[in-house]
């Protein structure tokens, strides 16, 4: 494995797992908001 292969790796790695705490968060937020929403409806 060259360096450059590596480079590339770590950083779709970096990127993959920005994606997934992106979406891990903007869950927590619309679930906290939604059951905010029922608890106050």
């Amino acid at each position: 494995m060259t360096p450059e292969q590596r480079r590339r790796n770590r950083i779709a790695g970096l990127i993959l797992l920005a994606f997934v705490a992106a979406v891990f968060v903007w869950t927590l937020l619309r679930g906290s908001a939604l059951l905010g929403g029922a608890a106050m409806g």
